[in-house]
């Protein structure tokens, strides 16, 4: 393989996995669209709570530990922090992840986002914030 054609071939394998990772992390702008399913529950603004916990800054956080949020059931006690994958865990089935990390099952969140885009597309948005 010449030179040129060399550079070439490395040039498009760089923009394939460029582009791939991009993908893989989620669209924050189509994450915007599935938050909807959020916000009747929780906002994005820090300490400002609903029914839910604000997600502001969720990513890293421990979980069952919102500022100035007290009505945590499932979530007392636990001992992990909201990364991706336990967030993508969470948003598919609730009781199921809460059996998973050996927690009481009672939430009152009901929502679950079954397709895998969707929850990368919220994963992003998330942290776009």
């Amino acid at each position: 393989m010449n030179k040129g054609k060399f550079l070439a071939f490395g040039l498009a394998t760089a923009m394939a996995l460029a582009s791939g990772a991009a993908f893989a992390d989620g669209d924050a702008k189509k994450g915007k669209k599935v938050f909807k399913k959020c916000k009747a529950c929780h906002t994005l603004d820090a300490g400002k709570h609903k029914i839910g916990p604000s997600l502001a800054g969720i990513i890293g956080r421990k979980a069952g530990t919102a500022d100035g949020f007290t009505k945590y059931k499932a979530l007392k006690g636990a001992d992990f922090v909201w990364d991706d994958d336990n967030i993508a865990e969470w948003i598919i089935d609730q009781k199921k992840f809460l059996k998973g990390k050996g927690l009481p099952t009672k939430t009152s969140m009901k929502v679950k986002i079954k397709k895998e885009k969707d929850r990368k597309n919220l994963l992003a948005y998330l942290k776009s914030q």
